[in-house]
């Protein structure tokens, strides 16, 4: 099911995990370093990631596109990052 709707899930998955994190920073569970610390934490796991040459490529350009998100951006009112 996975690979029939592979597009959809790769827009989604920013969405929902978007979502979470304005919502757990909004309800103070999540402090903005903590949110932080979740994207660097997700940079770090595909900058690491191991695979075939394609997978690591394509973990590489993840983890670029995760560094590159500014958390303050996200926890902005009215941001967002998948649009």
């Amino acid at each position: 099911i996975m690979s029939k709707y592979s597009t959809e899930y790769g827009v989604a998955a920013p969405s929902i995990c978007e979502a979470l994190l304005l919502a757990l920073n909004d309800a103070k569970v999540l402090p903005e370093r903590e949110v932080v610390g979740v994207l660097e934490d997700a940079a770090a796991a595909h900058e690491n990631a191991g695979g075939f040459d394609l997978e690591i490529k394509e973990h590489k350009g993840v983890a670029t596109l995760i560094s590159k998100l500014s958390p303050a951006e996200i926890l902005s009112e009215g941001n967002n990052i998948t649009a």
